[in-house]
């Protein structure tokens, strides 16, 4: 058995290939709250998007997601809530498919499938002042 490192990490972002970055942009903001930190090209056609919050939205035009979320390499995208109803009741005009694992698991458009779960305290904020590129 290996030793375990004295090293410790966490994921800072996840990078996800979109279609439509601009509805990715404001359903993540709009129904998630997660604003931008970065862009790179211009905010009404960015090539590429990152959200306060560990999201990035690269925009691939011919991107064709997989048929299923139990194919490919990522299942999917586990996301802590301060508000976990408010976010689900935001989420309905979307457009967003509800999954059989539950109403917490949503599927946007472009195929990528999340699981929404409520926040305990102030974790989420707690999360967010974490200050990694600082």
């Amino acid at each position: 058995m290996r030793r375990m490192t004295n090293n410790s990490s966490y994921v800072e972002h996840v990078a996800v290939r979109v279609r439509d970055i601009q509805w990715h942009i404001r359903f993540f903001h709009d129904v998630l709250g997660m604003p931008m930190r970065e862009v790179a090209g211009p905010l009404e056609a960015p090539a590429q998007y990152w959200t306060v919050g560990g999201m990035q939205f690269i925009c691939t035009a011919d991107f064709v997601a997989a048929p299923a979320i139990q194919t490919g390499w990522l299942a999917h995208l586990g996301i802590m809530v301060q508000d976990l109803e408010l976010a689900l009741a935001e989420a309905q005009s979307w457009g967003v498919k509800e999954l059989p694992q539950g109403r917490n698991w949503l599927q946007l458009p472009d195929g990528l499938a999340l699981e929404l779960m409520q926040a305990h305290g102030d974790g989420v904020a707690q999360a967010l002042a974490v200050k990694s590129r600082a």
